[in-house]
């Protein structure tokens, strides 16, 4: 499991976690990732302990940014988890693999630090890194995000939690460290402090699923930027985004949760070891089969 979700909303986030464990007959899970401790990727470890047990924790490390006081209230329940489970976690750095069976997981950025190397057949020069206008390096949390690419087989995916424009252009520019994915998990929840050209057409996904909200990432230059990158086949999104509007969403089939509803309905991805993948949308059983390119 990567990431929490929030601590309040009556424990919201962990029921539909625990939900969702059930239904895959799941009884426990080995490993929860922290990408990082702002309250919505960390704040519901507690109340997701009350409902399912983990067995092990994955983070970036201490706290960087202390002067929030919400993000500093949600590490230090979780440090409290840690403690109460004998601190029993994997602190991640760039390059490491992470223990997951049958799946190569390795970690490529963790607490502002990046793999230096490029993955098994990446490297290539990225012709798309220029005209990408530069923005500000970011000091928050974000840019601490643990990010990590799977490979299942020929199955590619890349989940780099909130890792910010500055620090994804440093992995595909000049060279492309990363490669081409098969799955992009949009960055940021599809903020516009994430996901530049250089780097969403770089790794060129063939199907990008975006955890926004209705009023939380979603933003249209995003949108636009993944609709337009070389290999994409589809964009699936979680919510609508009331900042997309009736312009920057995409089909009603392909969105979870619609204008105006959050009832918990998910994206599903299965994946296979040749790179066939099928998407279903949990509300309507909508369903999706991407060949093995």
């Amino acid at each position: 499991l990567i990431d929490t979700g929030w601590p309040d909303h009556d424990g919201r986030d962990a029921k539909r976690i625990a939900a969702v464990a059930k239904q895959a007959g799941l009884d426990h899970i080995d490993f929860v990732l922290i990408t990082h401790y702002h309250t919505d990727h960390v704040g519901g470890v507690p109340q997701l302990l009350e409902r399912i047990p983990v067995a092990e924790f994955i983070d970036h490390g201490p706290l960087r940014e202390t002067d929030d006081k919400a993000t500093v209230t949600g590490y230090n329940a979780y440090q409290m988890v840690l403690a109460q489970s004998n601190d029993k976690h994997i602190v991640a750095q760039p390059g490491m693999k992470l223990p997951l069976f049958g799946i190569s997981a390795t970690v490529v950025s963790a607490d502002g630090n990046l793999i230096q190397s490029p993955l098994p057949g990446a490297g290539e020069t990225n012709p798309y890194c220029t005209n990408n206008p530069p923005h500000p390096s970011d000091e928050t949390e974000n840019t601490r995000s643990v990010g990590v690419v799977f490979q299942y087989g020929k199955m590619r995916m890349i989940d780099l939690g909130d890792l910010t424009w500055d620090k994804e252009m440093q992995l595909v520019c000049p060279a492309n460290k990363l490669g081409q994915v098969d799955v992009y998990i949009v960055s940021h929840h599809g903020w516009d402090h994430s996901g530049s050209p250089a780097f969403v057409d770089g790794i060129a996904p063939r199907v990008a699923l975006m955890d926004n909200g209705e009023t939380k990432g979603g933003s249209p230059s995003v949108w636009r930027i993944i609709e337009k990158s070389p290999r994409l086949k589809d964009l699936w999104q979680l919510h609508y985004s009331a900042a997309g509007g009736s312009h920057e969403n995409v089909a009603a089939p392909y969105i979870a949760n619609l204008k105006g509803e959050d009832k918990g309905d998910f994206i599903k991805l299965l994946a296979f070891p040749n790179g066939r993948l099928v998407v279903t949308n949990s509300r309507t059983g909508f369903t999706k089969s991407y060949p093995a390119p």
